[in-house]
């Protein structure tokens, strides 16, 4: 990572986000179970396969990626970042968003990398699909998007047998 990065990541969200990233990883291990999250607004009613696609795609190049990403709901809404596991993507949301945006929450929903549209910038990027890497790139997407902070909702991927 480029020294230019690390001298524009506030270092609180470093913190917040790698908990998060540690977090996630201690739940797909098992080490303890996830919550359930509780939120103060009513959301409309989730039918699942309800939806199957999201407004076009938005890029912005953020740290060493390229980041391909859909959005909805209003621009001034609080910000809700959605960031899937493996094996899945961003379709693993697709039917949240709406009701997510209809209450109200600006929702953003990145291909991590290795996924879908979003690239690496430079081919020299050593490629790393660690929970810290993910991390960094969150971040630094939300530094791009001039995010100073947000809710963060995922996905687990496939648990081993």
């Amino acid at each position: 990572m480029t020294r230019k990065i690390l001298e524009q990541t506030d270092l609180r969200r470093r913190d917040v986000v790698g908990g998060a990233a540690a977090t996630a990883a201690a739940v797909q291990l098992g080490i303890f179970n996830s919550a359930v999250a509780q939120t103060a607004k009513t959301l409309p009613p989730i039918t699942p396969g309800a939806h199957t696609s999201f407004a076009p795609l938005k890029q912005i190049d953020a740290g060493v990626l390229n980041v391909a990403y859909a959005e909805a709901g209003p621009a001034s809404g609080p910000p809700v970042i959605l960031l899937h596991g493996w094996p899945y993507d961003i379709y693993s949301f697709v039917d949240v968003t709406p009701a997510l945006a209809s209450a109200g929450y600006r929702v953003i929903v990145p291909f991590l990398r290795g996924y879908g549209a979003t690239r690496f910038l430079s081919n020299d990027t050593f490629r790393n699909g660690q929970p810290s890497a993910i991390a960094v790139d969150t971040i630094a997407f939300m530094d791009a998007l001039k995010i100073d902070k947000a809710v963060l909702g995922g996905s687990i991927g496939e648990r081993a047998p």
